[in-house]
Order: C-alpha cells, then sequence, then structure tokens
C-alpha cells in the first residue's frame, strides 16, 4: 500500500510538472525543463547581479530588450548583498559539457539565478528568460518558477542576408542580428557583393563602390520584368559601419562572416574595373528579355536578377586584386571564416579566352571546372595564410575541392554529403528547407522567387543526412536559413519572409533532436506569434490558414 501510495505521489509530481510546463512556450524547446510551483515578479526594483564577471554586455542586453519592449531597465549592481528580488547572472560548472553556450536557470519567489558554463551561455540562458516574460506590456512582470538545463545540438546556427540585390540601413542590420540572437543562432552570414551591386567599402578601389554600388534602374515583378524603375539604386557601408556592426554582432555573441563573391556573381566588380574581365572592351551583355535603363555601350552593374557569364579572369592583376580587397575585409571581419562564393559561374568567357585556355594548358588543367578549382584554391591558399579558412557555395565542389574548404551545400544535400565523406567541413543551407524568399503559402500577396517552404516543412529539416553515418555525421557543423533579395525590396518584406520560419529552423539547430514534436511546436509557435507582434516585427500569417502541406 505504501509503495503504490508512493507510486502515485510520484506521478502527480510528474502530472503537475507536465501540466505547467506546457504552460510555458519556449523556442527552441530547452534540453530539460521543469516547472515548478509559484512565480518570480520583475519589476524596476529587481536588480541584476554580475556574481560573475563579464557579464556587463549580457545585463546591458536584457535592460535593452525590458527597455524596448517594456517600458523599463533594471539597477546594477556587483554580488554584494542579499538575494532577494534580482536576476544573478553567474558562472557554473556544467558536469559533463564543456560547451561554453551551456547554462542552467533556476527561477523561484526569490529570484532568477543564471550559471552559464561559460559568458555565451548566460546569454543564452537570458533568452530563454526573455521567452518566459509575459506577452503583454505590464510593470510588473510575472515570470513561472521553472528549473532549466540546456546547451545547443550544433555549432554552426546561422542566417544569412543579401544586400546585393537590395541594400538594408545599418540600423535593420543590427535589428536582424537581434533576431539571430533572441533565436540563439550564432551566426550572421552578409552577402555583401552581387552582380547588382557592391556594398562594402574598399578604400585601395574606390570605385567599388562609386560605379559598382549603383545600377541606373532595377527590373519591376517577376523576372524577365514587366517594366525597370529607371531610377539609380544603391548604396554601401562604410568601414566604420561595419566595425559598428561587427562589434554590435559580437556583444550579442554572433559571428559576422563576410562573403565576397567570385569568381562569378562580379558584375559589380568588373563595371567598376574593366579589367577583371576576360574582355574588358566587350559591352556588358544584358539579359535578352528583362528591360534595361541607360547606357549599354562599356561595362555596367546589372539591372535584373540571374547568373552572367562575364565572369573573374584568372590573371595576376585579378589575384592582386582579390588579395588587397581581402586584406581591407579581413581587417574588418576577425571571423575564423570568409566566405568567398563560388557558385553559379559560367565557364563560357574562359572557353572563349585565349590566355585562360593557355593558363590551362600550362597548369595542366584539363577543363574549365578545374580552372576553377585552381582559381579557388589560390585564394584559398592566400586566405589560410593570412590564418583564416574559407567558405565556398556547393560549387567549389567541382573540379576537385580545396584543401581547407568548408561547403555550404544550397543544391541539395547532395553536396555537403560528398564533402562529408571527405572529410571536409559542412554546413547545410538547402534550397528546399531553408532558403527563405520562396514563398511560405501557394498564392502570396507579393512577389516570390518561387518554391514552397512552410515553417511546417523547415521544422521537419534534418541537418545531418542519413547518407552520413557514425563519425561521418561530424563534419556537419550545422545549417543556415538564406534570404535573397531579389524580390525584397523593404525590411517589412524581408520580416515577413523569415517569419516564422526562423523560428522553426532555430529548432533545428538548438534543441536535441528527440526533443522535436511538431504539435508542441505549433502550440508554442502562438505565443511566439504574439512575442512578434511585441517587438513590432512582421510576419506570414499562412500558419493560420487552412492550405497546410
Amino acid at each position: 500500500m505504501l509503495i503504490q501510495r508512493l507510486r502515485n505521489y510520484v506521478w502527480l509530481i510528474f502530472l503537475f510538472s507536465f501540466v505547467h510546463a506546457q504552460d510555458i512556450h519556449i523556442i527552441p524547446e530547452p534540453v530539460r525543463l521543469v516547472a515548478k510551483n509559484g512565480k518570480f515578479n520583475l519589476s524596476s526594483s529587481t536588480q541584476i547581479v554580475l556574481a560573475g564577471g563579464g557579464n556587463e554586455s549580457n545585463a546591458a542586453f536584457l535592460n535593452q530588450y525590458l527597455k524596448q519592449v517594456y517600458g523599463f531597465q533594471l539597477p546594477i549592481r556587483k554580488k554584494q548583498g542579499a538575494w532577494k528580488n534580482v536576476v544573478v547572472l553567474n558562472y557554473d560548472k556544467m558536469e559533463g559539457n564543456t560547451d561554453p553556450a551551456a547554462y542552467r536557470m533556476e527561477v523561484d519567489a526569490d529570484k532568477v539565478y543564471i550559471g552559464g558554463h561559460g559568458n555565451s551561455g548566460v546569454f543564452y540562458a537570458i533568452q530563454t528568460l526573455i521567452q518566459l516574460l509575459p506577452v503583454e506590456k505590464k510593470s510588473s512582470l510575472e515570470i513561472p518558477a521553472v528549473e532549466v538545463m540546456d546547451y545547443p545540438r550544433f555549432a554552426y546556427r546561422g542566417m544569412h542576408l543579401d544586400v546585393g540585390r537590395h541594400m538594408f540601413p545599418v540600423d535593420f542590420i543590427k535589428k536582424y542580428i537581434d533576431y539571430i540572437a533572441l533565436h540563439k543562432m550564432n551566426t550572421f552570414h552578409w552577402h555583401l557583393t552581387e552582380d547588382q551591386g557592391w556594398r562594402i567599402e574598399i578604400k585601395k578601389y574606390p570605385k567599388l563602390t562609386s560605379v559598382g554600388g549603383y545600377r541606373n534602374g532595377t527590373i519591376v515583378g517577376r523576372y524577365p520584368g514587366t517594366h525597370n524603375t529607371g531610377e539609380r539604386y544603391g548604396g554601401f557601408y562604410t568601414q566604420q559601419e561595419i566595425k559598428d556592426v561587427v562589434a554590435y554582432a559580437a556583444k550579442r555573441h554572433i559571428t559576422v562572416i563576410p562573403e565576397i563573391e567570385l569568381p562569378g556573381h562580379s558584375s559589380a566588380a568588373i563595371a567598376a574595373y574593366p579589367e577583371l574581365s576576360c574582355f574588358p572592351q566587350e559591352d556588358t551583355k544584358r539579359a535578352k528579355r528583362s528591360p534595361w535603363h541607360g547606357d549599354t555601350t562599356g561595362k555596367h552593374v546589372q539591372q535584373t536578377w540571374g547568373v552572367f557569364e562575364d565572369v573573374f579572369c584568372p590573371t595576376e592583376y585579378t589575384f592582386k586584386f582579390i588579395e588587397n580587397v581581402l586584406d581591407e575585409v579581413m581587417a574588418l571581419f576577425p571571423s575564423e571564416y570568409i566566405h568567398i562564393g563560388g557558385d553559379e559561374c559560367p565557364k563560357e568567357s574562359w572557353k572563349r579566352s585565349a590566355f585562360c585556355q593557355q593558363l590551362m594548358k600550362e597548369k595542366g588543367l584539363k577543363d574549365e571546372h578545374e580552372l576553377q578549382s585552381y582559381f579557388i584554391q589560390r585564394v584559398e591558399k592566400y586566405i589560410n595564410s593570412k590564418g583564416r579558412k574559407i567558405i565556398g557555395w556547393d560549387e567549389i565542389l567541382e573540379g576537385g575541392l580545396a584543401p581547407n574548404a568548408t561547403v555550404m551545400s544550397w543544391r541539395g544535400e547532395k553536396g555537403g554529403i560528398a564533402a562529408a565523406k571527405e572529410n571536409h567541413q559542412v554546413i547545410m543551407t538547402p534550397g528546399g528547407w531553408c532558403y527563405f524568399d520562396h514563398s511560405q503559402k501557394k498564392n502570396e500577396d507579393s512577389v516570390t522567387i518561387g518554391g514552397y517552404t512552410t515553417v511546417q516543412k523547415v521544422y521537419g529539416y534534418e541537418p545531418i543526412p542519413k547518407e552520413l553515418e557514425g563519425e561521418q555525421a561530424k563534419w556537419v557543423l550545422g545549417a543556415q536559413g538564406n534570404v535573397w533579395t531579389e524580390y525584397m525590396t523593404n525590411i517589412r518584406k524581408v520580416e515577413y519572409q523569415i517569419f516564422p520560419r526562423m523560428s522553426a529552423l532555430s529548432e533545428v539547430l538548438w534543441s536535441p533532436k528527440t526533443k522535436r514534436n511538431l504539435p508542441w511546436f505549433e502550440q508554442r509557435l502562438l505565443k511566439q506569434f504574439k512575442r512578434y507582434d511585441l517587438w513590432g516585427a512582421n510576419y506570414s500569417k499562412a500558419f493560420f490558414e487552412p492550405e497546410k502541406p
């Protein structure tokens, strides 16, 4: 009888915790969360206690969020004094887990206690705390009593933003970084150069921005376009602005990885410096079906979307140009990785270039794919000599992979699988699951690039393909959501395209695979929509429509 009563008691405790846990809506789902009885009231009289040194920026982030969303901030003090009506930021050794992003958190009536294995662990615990706050603006915020133990599944948890097709102000770039942070992601892939615009100041080559940073017009409507705006469009980020963004991201434990496209997608650079082309005297080839505005002679920044055959010529002039550009890029971005593109490089110019054909003979290259590999490997060798590594889109596999390259697999998973089997690091970003420029419903109100990727499909993505077994799986660093902006002319459209799919991807990358549960995620997502409203963010409401995949 006593044993049965004890069993019943244990069952009641479990049921109580489960029911209360169902009222707690955190995305991404923590590794372990136990709901307890009680609550903590956070108000302007609550203090942040810096029990562990170096948490000033973490406290500042929490205060910034409270100020922006709820209209008040918390006083900050060192660890002296009683721990009552406080949020404690401290460090705890996590047994069996050396990941600095790991943390534990306890909330009771007196305090919120946060213990991170490292400084980033404290920061991620704050993101969990933010999601325990009510979604109504109040002067006193009730936080449910809980115990949380948490850490990420993948080391690389990224979001990408293309500013070549359409550019966005620094204030929005910072907001985008905040969105990344609030989802416990840690990488911002900044796509800075394209056929339609060069967006980073390079002081040694001022025409990259004065000429390459602007196009004379832009197509309107889905490619090939119904007409052309006929308006000069462009801009660029100064080196000081970039330093500011990188520092802002670092305080949020986010690495900014720049992308400088080569050897293809280089029309803007060639417009500025035609000598980079195999045929500098030829006029820019325009897309035949797309409306063009302005002069058609000479080299120009492209006004429509797509792939263009005028690419970098592998001359000594070009390589010196790339090295000089990369020197300035690496001085601005302390990231371990530099993304060098490598995708969608047509070979037509190389095939008809006498210089390229002679170079191939001299280097013993059997075709233009091997010439691209030669190009990538030479750039990689230079970047490696500076203590950095390259990331490239999966086309860099063609003709032979550069020795230390990391592959970003976008044309499905095939490239990532092949690279991992060759013991190369891989970041998964296959278009069918991770391209957030795709439509979220079949009848969108505005133009998108096409495709159909629902929030449920994103949530169902598994970054480690079944083809990778055992030790091979360790080469998958994580995954990334990509945001290409051909049809995103303003920040509201960008927000609409990323939300709520970014929330789904965050759980794929952070939470244990065994914790993923679509019905429970959809229930938590209902509260996340209210949180988007708190942020003033635009988002797709396709989830509420009857159409489902």
